[in-house]
């Protein structure tokens, strides 16, 4: 009985000579409860001795194991404590010290642009329209009379990808929103009222060019739409999305295979840094009737227009943005100025 209580007293005095030390801890374990340590040696011992011996005993050992494990644990603990207290320490926070605040977000002002096209056009009835980047050959080029060898083919103008269409052709990614017109017109019926504004992909990389940009397309198709009426919705929006009643809008003949007439659209202000300047802000058109027959219309009985816009273009003309590439750098000194 002597001999186990001064097991256990050393093991306890063994346990905690071992000062934040786990290894030391382990080792100390090891000599008291391994497969060679004391108490394992003494219950070994056991079948030596007879049936009422070893049950006495077996008992005293099974004591002085427990208190071993138990002063084994407390002081597994007794170190963790002592490394977390030792790790709250070093990470303390002053909080004396001002916060670290994080600064909030904002719109990228391509984005507020597109957001305030979107409001600006619902208000008069427009609906908004969304769809793939990935395009096929017939709704990016052949339904909007594009032919074979148009130059928007090209592998110098457009990013083609791996795979290929139902009629064999490429895919590719688009190179403007107007394969859009063709999705919805071809899914609603008449009066047809909608932009799609969205992302587009072209190779080419300047000053004022870049090879993702954003688009919106606007197309409107009734059976009495005229250019009187191109005419006054894209004045009501260059006067809203501007904001100023100072400003004149010009039609100028111009050639796309989607509309025939065709015209850009240019604007002037009366006031401020681009003074009297005549800017190009879009293209536009009387829809072409072979494109009307391929939105599933009778060009007899159906007419309309249709614009295209550079959501860029517009962003650089509101807010005095002379090179479109500070868009996509990513320097905050100058996206934060927008928000």
């Amino acid at each position: 009985m002597d001999s186990l209580e001064q097991l256990v007293a050393s093991a306890v005095q063994d346990f905690m000579a071992a000062q934040d030390d786990a290894a030391a801890l382990e080792n100390a374990k090891a000599k008291y409860l391994g497969k060679t340590g004391q108490i394992t040696e003494l219950m070994k011992g056991l079948g030596k001795l007879d049936p009422e011996q070893r049950k006495a005993q077996g008992a005293l050992i099974n004591a002085a194991k427990g208190q071993i494990e138990a002063a084994l644990t407390a002081r597994r603990d007794a170190l963790a404590d002592a490394q977390m207290q030792t790790r709250l320490n070093a990470e303390a926070i002053d909080v004396s010290l001002p916060g670290r605040g994080r600064a909030g977000g904002g719109l990228h002002p391509v984005m507020r642009t597109w957001e305030r096209v979107e409001e600006i056009f619902r208000s008069i009835g427009f609906d908004v329209a969304d769809g793939p980047e990935i395009e096929n050959d017939w709704t990016n080029f052949t339904a909007l009379n594009s032919p074979e060898n148009h130059p928007a083919r090209s592998m110098q103008d457009t990013f083609y990808i791996e795979g290929d269409d139902s009629d064999g052709k490429p895919l590719l990614l688009r190179t403007h929103t107007s394969p859009m017109q063709v999705r919805y017109a071809r899914s609603h019926t008449p009066p047809i009222k909608v932009i799609a504004p969205g992302r587009t992909y072209r190779v080419d990389s300047d000053a004022t060019h870049s090879p993702m940009f954003h688009q919106v397309e606007g197309l409107w198709i009734a059976e009495d739409i005229s250019f009187a009426d191109l005419k006054g919705v894209y004045l009501n929006f260059v006067k809203a999305f501007f904001e100023t009643d100072d400003l004149q809008v010009r039609f100028r003949p111009s050639y796309f295979p989607f509309t025939e007439p065709s015209a850009e659209i240019d604007i002037a202000f009366g006031s401020g840094p681009l003074k009297g300047r005549w800017l190009e802000v879009s293209g536009s058109g009387q829809v072409h009737p072979s494109v009307v027959r391929n939105f599933g219309l009778d060009p007899e009985r159906f007419i309309g227009f249709a614009f295209g816009s550079g959501l860029e273009r517009l962003t650089m003309l509101r807010y005095g943005i002379s090179d479109l590439r500070l868009f996509y750098e990513g320097d905050l000194r100058f996206l934060k100025q927008f928000n």
